[in-house]
């Protein structure tokens, strides 16, 4: 994105918030590069012959997003991160449909989880899984399952998970720390696929 482009994300959203129409077509545009990206950083592990492809990802999330006009837009930062969480259920809900489908046969929507939980080297884990260990983090400390859906699912730095939820870097950091290694704890319990 250019200089000016995260402005005028951030005021076209403004103009979205107040019912104008014709802003979400001018919105897609300015984000879709970026949507795009987080869908195929979402998508990364994802098996090559994934029956959702990360264009499919970003334009039924993108559409969810602004279709409902409920969300009161903070700005591009705001805007991404409800994204990434947008993208996360579709893909999670896109697994277990697929999952119950086939009722449990062989099937597993698998994500390597990279630098961005980097509980493990090269591990592979279900999607599944690392989505309900989330929930399960997300019932002792929100702000911890949401730090780690930003930069796993949103493929967020420190510094802009740490922007996006309005908390200092040490605040973010020192977080990071305790959910990764409460993450690789509980996806080591889980007897899944790949792990």
């Amino acid at each position: 994105m250019g200089q000016t482009e995260p402005k005028q994300v951030t005021q076209i959203l403004g103009e979205l918030v107040a019912g104008d129409d014709s802003a979400a077509s001018r919105l897609l545009p300015l984000v879709y590069e970026e949507l795009r990206a987080l869908a195929g950083h979402i998508m990364k592990g994802e098996r090559p012959d994934h029956t959702l492809q990360p264009t499919a990802l970003v334009h039924e999330a993108y559409v969810r997003l602004v279709g409902t006009g409920e969300t009161k837009w903070k700005g591009r930062a705001h805007f991404l991160a409800v994204a990434s969480r947008a993208m996360r259920r579709l893909l999670i809900n896109h697994a277990r449909d697929r999952r119950a489908a086939k009722r449990g046969g062989g099937e597993w929507a698998r994500v390597t989880l990279d630098e961005a939980v980097a509980v493990a080297e090269e591990r592979v884990v279900d999607i599944i899984a690392l989505d309900e260990a989330l929930e399960r983090l997300g019932t002792l400390n929100e702000r911890q399952a949401r730090l780690v859906e930003l930069r796993f699912f949103g493929g967020l730095s420190l510094e802009e998970a740490a922007e996006v939820m309005e908390v200092g870097r040490t605040t973010a950091k020192g977080d990071w720390t305790i959910a990764r290694t409460w993450l690789a704890r509980e996806l080591g319990k889980t007897k899944t696929h790949g792990l």
